[in-house]
């Protein structure tokens, strides 16, 4: 990965963009793509829609969704403490004492998440699994009326914590779930460019995933792709209290994730490990016995139907605010991308 990617896929991971609220994050992705493409079409939708070959027939869709989890402001007490729920899904546990960032309409508001402190619970209370009621967001106000001035109910929140390289090609950060995708439709596009192509890909970064895959709804149904490829994360099975014999063998490093199932059109799945051979890209394989609750549902499922691939990142403590990749997994997962899409006829009967 050259530096320049690098710090556009820093630059995404550190932009909040929770579901609903994906605009910052969207734009830094439209300004990055807009150079190497033909078109570049946002919907009202959110979406950001980049399209090569606009004039082939067959078209061919990449989908990587550029929301994350967060918290919404949902009440302000009358001493200025705000209580919140959930955008997607996360473990409340696991933001006691984190510091946040609270989207307004005026600009970012820091504060931290507060809960009693374990001196003065009962040995009954250090026992209860924490409740989203039980803890709070705590900018400094002083009263509801201060509170207010600041933030509304409504605001976003997504916590506070930079990316930062750990040892060796790996990077932590929140939020790789699914800016990874995105980051690598965009790379894809990039590289894309450079190639002579059959097909018209259309490189979308879709919204509202985490709130039920609603932007690749939309998307498919506007693109109306003959094929396409979602890009998301999967569960790494590669550190402690991971059962392989209920997610499958995934380890950082060792290649993008390659899926077969339902939501996997075999034909596809044939010729996506053809070109991973040819090239001698390294790759993993899971089984997906059902709808595998990514953009490839939506994809698969619009219209009359489209031929769908899933691609996967392996990560590690997904929806933590400190889920870990691996930089080669993703240089994999864009070269295998890159050379099914460049091999790719102008028409292929991906039929069954």
């Amino acid at each position: 990965m050259n530096k320049a990617s690098e710090n556009f896929l820093v630059n995404l991971l550190e932009t909040p963009s929770p579901s609903g609220y994906e605009q910052p994050a969207a734009r830094i992705w439209r300004e990055y793509v807009k150079k190497h493409v033909d078109q570049l079409i946002p919907d009202v939708h959110g979406n950001s829609i980049a399209v090569l070959n606009p004039k082939a027939k067959f078209k061919f869709m990449l989908a990587g969704h550029i929301d994350e989890i967060g918290l919404m402001i949902t009440y302000i007490d009358e001493k200025g403490y705000i209580y919140t729920a959930q955008i997607g899904g996360m473990d409340p546990s696991l933001l006691v004492g984190q510091r946040v960032k609270i989207m307004t309409k005026q600009g970012e508001v820091f504060g931290v998440i507060g809960r009693k402190a374990i001196h003065q619970m009962t040995p009954e209370e250090r026992k209860k699994v924490v409740e989203m009621e039980n803890i709070w967001v705590d900018i400094g106000a002083d009263s509801q009326e201060a509170a207010q001035k600041r933030v509304s109910v409504g605001d976003p929140i997504v916590v506070d914590v930079p990316c930062r390289p750990l040892d060796g090609d790996k990077l932590v950060s929140r939020a790789t779930d699914d800016k990874t995708g995105a980051f690598v439709v965009a790379e894809v596009m990039k590289a894309l460019a450079k190639r002579k192509l059959n097909i018209c890909v259309m490189g979308v970064a879709t919204v509202q995933e985490e709130v039920g895959l609603r932007g690749a709804i939309t998307s498919s149904y506007r693109v109306n792709p003959d094929a396409g490829f979602a890009l998301d994360v999967t569960f790494a099975s590669d550190h402690p209290e991971t059962d392989p014999k209920k997610i499958g063998v995934v380890a950082l490093g060792k290649g993008p994730v390659l899926h077969r199932g339902p939501n996997i059109n075999p034909v596809m799945e044939d010729h996506l490990f053809k070109v991973a051979k040819k090239h001698k890209i390294p790759y993993q394989v899971t089984a997906e016995p059902r709808g595998t609750g990514t953009d490839a549902n939506a994809m698969q499922l619009s219209r009359g139907g489209t031929a769908t691939g899933l691609i996967s990142i392996p990560n590690r403590y997904m929806h933590t605010p400190v889920e870990v990749i691996s930089k080669l997994d993703l240089d994999n997962t864009i070269k295998l991308i890159v050379e099914y899409i460049a091999a790719h006829p102008a028409n292929r009967d991906y039929r069954p």
